[in-house]
């Protein structure tokens, strides 16, 4: 018997999750949570063999929750759960330890067939999703300039991330030139949007995923 926690903090679909796995033969539903910060403790109490975890969890995210899974219960394998699937959330559940990942409105045969083979130790990815992970656009900023666009994807002005991050406003507005010429964005906003969407900048609050739409370059 396959034992299982959910990780969701939306009664009706965590409910749902639950009724679907419990019908099948080989998988018990031992353990459910609405909130992040009770994750790490009710794997420990109910030590599942599977873990179901919303990315987008209040309190502790789904992610920093799998980290620190891998960490203190490694036998437990991480599977993540997302409204919407992209190649940037794919990426960070992969860093964070899932051997899973499944958009939320999967059939209830894919989600059953997903904890059967990844707790027999197997590692389950969208065939298509995987791919386009693998040919997602690469990363041509530096290090400080993703520092210089994180800023500025909070809104603030040329003379406010020059303050935070101790420059000039002058190399402020350089940085800023670079960054749209190499992304082929018109303005600050496309590139912040540019930047979420190929995995580069991660929202500050990871609820936020859901509202990420990867759009494929050729």
């Amino acid at each position: 018997m396959i034992s299982v926690l959910i990780a969701e903090d939306m009664h009706l679909v965590r409910g749902a999750m639950a009724a679907l796995l419990s019908v099948e033969h080989d998988i018990k539903v031992v353990e459910e949570v609405g909130h992040g910060d009770d994750v790490v403790p009710s794997c420990l109490r109910a030590r599942p063999d599977v873990a179901l975890l919303d990315i987008g969890l209040p309190g502790t995210d789904g992610l920093s929750a799998a980290c620190e899974l891998a960490r203190v219960l490694p036998s437990c394998k991480n599977v993540m759960l997302t409204g919407l699937a992209t190649p940037a959330a794919l990426r960070r559940a992969l860093d964070a330890g899932a051997r899973g990942f499944v958009v939320k409105d999967a059939p209830a045969g894919e989600l059953a067939e997903c904890v059967r083979r990844v707790a027999a130790g197997e590692r389950v990815i969208d065939a298509e999703l995987a791919v386009a992970a693998l040919h997602a656009r690469e990363n041509p900023l530096t290090a400080r300039e993703l520092e210089v666009l994180q800023v500025a994807a909070e809104g603030e002005p040329v003379n406010e991330i020059a303050k935070r991050l101790f420059l000039s406003g002058g190399t402020v507005r350089n940085y800023l030139s670079r960054i749209l010429a190499k992304m082929g964005a018109r303005t600050r906003v496309e590139a912040v949007t540019i930047a979420q969407e190929s995995g580069w900048l991660w929202p500050e609050d990871v609820r936020r995923i859901g509202l990420i739409r990867y759009r494929s370059r050729a």
